[in-house]
């Protein structure tokens, strides 16, 4: 069958030749042009970031994604395929957009882009699927509504950007929304708080509005302020341990729970963290992302029982770490409340290694010449450079990875590990997992960090991970 103009309607543009009703043209022609350049999906995605919460997680991810699926179609494949768009004349008027594209028509790079926002956001967020999947397909059709693509360029288009959505996934792995796995552990169910002291830290600019919410939630609870500066043995004086005390909490950043932590694992106390810091990976890691989180935790007595390791006796509950580590956490989490943690991190990463020297270390006996040494507590993900998250608060082990300084282009092939999720087949990377770590510096002395707090230089450490568990209240 011929059109008016007597040309044999392509079997992939039909679609932009056959009518439609008015509304249906002029809404999927504004649909189309709002994706130009991914402002539609710029928008969705600040939107998200102004909710915070999964929302912000799921716009992140979904621009992420976008980037690099306009990547791959619009700079890899387009140029290696450079077909030609379809006839602009068999479109329908009402249907154009102006001047027809001048880049290759396969893959749509709308399509992909769409795709990949959409497969992105859904990860992080899946509820945002049923919103965002519809707009993208019908981003995707907008394209041969419009006669700018043929549909075998949209469905490759979809593929890419679905494909790259999941490639990011294995990069940026997406973030478990329930807590840490931990042993189970039996506590008394707490009304009101009764029974709870909580330790304030007084250094804290927050200080009074946490100790006022606390008091709302828990009204039984007492609390006391503590300053840092007066060390972590005043605390057992300043609650009052020994008498009508059934468990401590604490509100302070990773520091001060790790200051606590340890005050309640040697008295045998159950442990509340009320995540009152800039970053709380341990209450987080803990499932509890509110003070209304910890308070209907310990009103309900959940908890579980989790290891706390040690760098020479003084405890840790996160991570400590040697070398340039330091420094690339220091900067990742100042950048994480702007970017997100994993886009922090691959931003921090190359600025932190441009300037680092390695270090000459003996680590259990065997000398090794490294860049850095990581240590978990727990197993993190992550493997590499940019590890931030664990699944597993209980198994008794330290997590131990490092990248060797000794072996050619060492720097640029752990970076390109870590950003493609290959650093264990990178040739300079090293892990072991162990419940004593004993390093010995050669040269200059031993900078360790652990929980966002810098020791003293020291000639050599035991890193280790204590026999006793700690008892902490948890979401359920």
């Amino acid at each position: 069958m011929r059109d008016p103009r007597g040309a044999v309607p392509d079997p992939d543009t039909v679609l932009a030749a056959s009518e439609a009703p008015r509304a249906v043209d002029l809404a999927l022609k504004f649909l189309t042009q709002s994706a130009n350049h991914g402002k539609l999906w710029l928008g969705l995605a600040a939107v998200g970031v102004v909710v915070g919460g999964k929302p912000r997680r799921a716009g992140l991810r979904g621009i992420a994604s976008l980037a690099g699926a306009s990547f791959v179609s619009n700079s890899l494949v387009k140029p290696m395929v450079g077909r030609r768009r379809p006839d602009l004349e068999r479109t329908r008027l009402a249907r154009r957009i102006g001047e027809k594209p001048w880049t290759s028509s396969f893959p749509s790079g709308h399509s992909a882009s769409a795709a990949a926002f959409a497969v992105g956001a859904a990860m992080e967020f899946p509820l945002a699927a049923i919103g965002v999947v519809p707009l993208a397909a019908a981003v995707a059709y907008s394209r041969v509504h419009v006669g700018v693509h043929y549909r075998s360029d949209v469905i490759a288009g979809a593929a890419v950007g679905a494909g790259v959505a999941v490639l990011i996934k294995k990069l940026w792995e997406v973030r478990e929304h329930g807590p840490a796995d931990s042993l189970p552990a039996n506590v008394p169910a707490m009304p009101q708080g009764a029974g709870l002291t909580v330790v304030v830290n007084r250094a804290s600019g927050s200080a009074t509005g946490a100790a006022d919410e606390i008091r709302q939630l828990l009204p039984s609870a007492v609390i006391v302020q503590w300053d840092p500066e007066d060390g972590p043995e005043t605390i057992a004086d300043l609650v009052g341990i020994g008498g009508d005390v059934v468990a401590l909490g604490v509100a302070g950043g990773d520091g001060t729970v790790a200051a606590v932590a340890g005050v309640a694992l040697e008295h045998q106390l159950p442990l509340a963290v009320f995540a009152a810091g800039t970053l709380n990976h341990f209450a987080k890691a803990l499932g509890l992302n509110s003070f209304a989180d910890t308070a209907a935790a310990v009103e309900a007595g959940v908890a579980g029982a989790v290891d706390v390791a040690e760098v020479e006796g003084v405890p840790f509950l996160n991570t400590a770490s040697v070398g340039m580590y330091p420094e690339l956490v220091r900067l990742r989490d100042r950048l994480s409340g702007k970017f997100g943690k994993w886009p922090a991190a691959m931003i921090a990463l190359p600025r932190v290694l441009k300037r680092a020297t390695p270090i000459e270390v003996v680590v259990n006996g065997n000398p090794m010449k490294l860049w850095t040494i990581f240590v978990g507590n727990g197993h993190y993900t992550p493997r590499g450079l940019v590890s931030s998250t664990r699944d597993q608060m209980s198994d008794g082990q330290i997590d131990v990875q490092f990248i060797y300084a000794h072996k050619k282009y060492s720097r640029l092939r752990a970076v390109l590990g870590s950003l493609v999720g290959q650093v264990e087949r990178s040739g300079v990377y090293g892990c072991l997992h162990t419940d004593r770590l004993e390093l010995k510096m050669v040269g200059n002395p031993l900078l360790i960090a652990h929980d966002g707090e810098v020791d003293a230089p020291r000639e050599s450490a035991v890193i280790s991970v204590d026999p006793e568990r700690l008892v902490v209240f948890r979401a359920w």
